[in-house]
């Protein structure tokens, strides 16, 4: 019946496009999939659950937006082994861990790592749909800062080497007359450059290109041309 409610919602999500958040189960006892399932579809949202965290891996989206509901001590890797798998890989997908076994140490290990709350069974329905609500919306701002991100990236792309070489300059506070020294060219030349690149990345203002060149990634932001 699990498998009937969950699996469906999985395949329908990704093959329409559909953006709606998927609260990711990942618990190796039946009941607790089963009562998980229930409590999240009741609020409107849409349950994913799964048996163990390879079964988990084997078949999950990492882009699809929501969370995730992970059992501490399960057969083979553990709720916290994946959680750091994920951490390795760059995906922060917001964590909630659900045990029944839990100890300070442990908790303390999960939090450090980002985990956005760690709840020992049983635990009332309310405290957990508080902990959901609160991942699924740091998930949509994680989402909306990578969308900042990758525009920023992508108009970057189209900057030449010179615009990007005098953008980087601009963004370190150097003055068109410093710039200029630097790089053998007229200040006439500065500008034009620097009028270029901040009509690709699309800002008005000095300060609006210091903001976008923030969002970059810090590879993006460390390269030299």
């Amino acid at each position: 019946m699990l498998q009937q409610v969950s699996r469906p919602a999985q395949s329908s999500s990704v093959s329409a496009g559909v953006s709606s958040p998927v609260v990711l189960v990942v618990d190796d006892d039946a009941a607790v999939r089963e009562g998980l399932s229930e409590l999240i579809s009741s609020i409107g949202l849409t349950p994913v659950c799964f048996a163990s965290t390879q079964e988990f891996l084997d078949s999950w989206d990492p882009d699809e937006p929501g969370c995730l509901i992970l059992d501490v001590r399960m057969p083979g890797a553990s709720g916290l082994d994946l959680q750091r798998r994920l951490a390795a890989s760059g995906n922060t997908k917001p964590i909630i861990f659900l045990t029944g076994h839990g100890d300070i140490p442990m908790t303390v290990q999960a939090m450090k790592a980002g985990a956005v709350d760690f709840l020992t069974k049983p635990v009332r329905d309310q405290v957990l749909l508080d902990a959901i609500t609160v991942a699924l919306e740091r998930d949509r701002s994680q989402r909306a800062t990578w969308e900042v991100a990758k525009r920023n990236a992508e108009r970057l792309g189209l900057l030449t080497p010179r615009e990007r070489a005098v953008l980087v300059e601009v963004v370190r506070g150097r003055l068109n007359k410093q710039i200029a020294h630097d790089f053998s060219i007229s200040v006439v030349t500065v500008k034009l450059h620097r009028s270029n690149a901040m009509r690709k990345m699309q800002v008005a203002t000095v300060g609006q290109l210091i903001r976008a060149w923030g969002t970059l990634p810090t590879p993006l932001r460390q390269a030299r041309e």
